[in-house]
């Protein structure tokens, strides 16, 4: 009996991790695609590179807030309500998409669905930790959540030059996640989620996020997060800007740039969850973002440089935000999952919104060169790198990750 009771446990476990890979699938199809939608919308509104950027910065900073100021919601009423409402409200609002056709019409659905996004993706990484037996298990879960992200950051961009080359709209890329999106919310409703354990020492609400703000394990985590985002945003926002003119020996990899970094990225998450279970965390981030500095720093040599060096990048950025966001979940309790993803979620969509939004002013003052704005890039990399090679040498979370690893997930591990 209890052997039937714990197959039946893990065979529902196979399926949640399931409807959770494809639920960030679908929307980095929408998020990851905006390097691809700028252009469009720039040429059709006749806007700056700053003001075509809000299409980005909109919603980033709308899953920013949505992330600190909802993400304890995953907490408070549990990981399935949170999952269905947020899906809810993303697949509603991507229909609306279809019934106007203004800049400013665009603009506010991307704000919505960016607070969808921050609701859903919030429940999503607590139910990981949920799901979890074991720290290290958390951010092999994680790499290859991130990398079915990273699957469609692939599929978005790919949707979208496909269906302008057949004269059809971007905007219906978001009626196919749409379309995803309810089927996700169906299978969800029907899932039997973990039972998530309930802190019954303090209350559940806005005012215990933002104290967690000031734990420096949340701090330092969220700040890595927001710095790896703004380096990673500046190659899917403004890199197909800034090699738009190449004309060099090598430009079929120049046309197939972005596609070519989202491949190298989706497929090195896969590959770091395999790594992280056998090399030391801190020793991998700490090469990768070396390597990532370099492929900036080198890209400056020449336009050639640039077309090969930057597509590369993707390769070693692959581990390193999944694991930031694992590793940062992983120094709480389970009860607290939820409001210390939404904390980390904050900083990584602000990184997103304000690492691109700081290169477009940079890149707009020189005159609309977008090279000046990666310069930007490169110093957010610089201090990427010196913070994870700090944080190889003095290794500050391995007690407290080592404690929670043996109060948080033995039960699990027993099953």
């Amino acid at each position: 009996m209890k052997d039937t009771q714990v197959q039946s446990a893990e065979y529902n476990q196979k399926n949640i991790k399931w409807l959770t890979y494809l639920m960030f699938m679908m929307f980095a199809m929408t998020t990851d695609a905006v390097g691809v939608i700028i252009p469009e919308v720039m040429k059709e509104f006749n806007l700056s590179m700053t003001a075509a950027g809000l299409l980005h910065y909109g919603p980033m900073t709308a899953i920013a807030l949505a992330g600190i100021f909802l993400g304890f919601i995953a907490d408070k009423i549990g990981r399935k309500k949170t999952i269905i409402i947020g899906l809810a409200l993303f697949a509603i609002n991507s229909y609306l998409f279809l019934l106007g056709n203004t800049f400013g019409f665009f603009l506010v659905l991307l704000i919505i669905s960016g607070v969808a996004i921050g609701i859903f993706k919030t429940g999503a990484l607590a139910l990981i930790g949920d799901m979890s037996k074991s720290t290290n298990d958390h951010t092999s879960t994680m790499n290859i959540v991130e990398g079915f992200f990273g699957v469609g950051a692939i599929i978005g961009p790919f949707l979208v030059s496909y269906f302008l080359t057949r004269n059809v709209d971007w905007k219906w890329l978001y009626v196919v996640a749409a379309t995803l999106c309810v089927v996700l919310i169906i299978i969800a409703f029907f899932a039997k989620y973990p039972n998530t354990k309930k802190s019954t020492e303090e209350p559940i609400n806005i005012e215990r996020t933002l104290l967690m703000v000031k734990d420096k394990y949340a701090l330092g985590f969220s700040l890595a997060a927001f710095l790896y985002v703004a380096v990673e945003a500046a190659i899917y926002v403004w890199m197909p800007t800034l090699i738009s003119g190449y004309d060099g020996s090598f430009t079929f990899i120049a046309l197939y740039a972005l596609p070519i970094f989202f491949i190298l990225r989706a497929g090195g998450r896969f590959l770091g969850a395999w790594m992280l279970e056998r090399f030391d965390w801190t020793v991998v981030m700490s090469v990768s973002s070396f390597i990532i500095l370099l492929c900036y720093g080198l890209s400056f040599v020449s336009e050639t440089a640039t077309v090969i060096l930057l597509p590369l990048s993707g390769l070693f950025m692959s581990v390193i935000y999944p694991t930031i966001n694992s590793k940062g979940i992983s120094c709480f309790p389970k009860s607290s999952h939820g409001s210390v993803a939404g904390i980390i979620l904050f900083f990584t969509a602000a990184g997103a919104a304000i690492g691109p939004l700081l290169m477009g002013v940079v890149s707009d003052f020189f005159g609309s060169n977008a090279t000046y704005g990666f310069m930007l890039a490169t110093l957010f990399a610089a201090i990427l790198f010196i913070g994870f090679l700090l944080n190889m040498i003095f290794k500050p979370t391995h007690i407290r990750i080592s404690k929670l690893n043996e109060s948080e997930y033995t039960n699990l591990r027993e099953l």
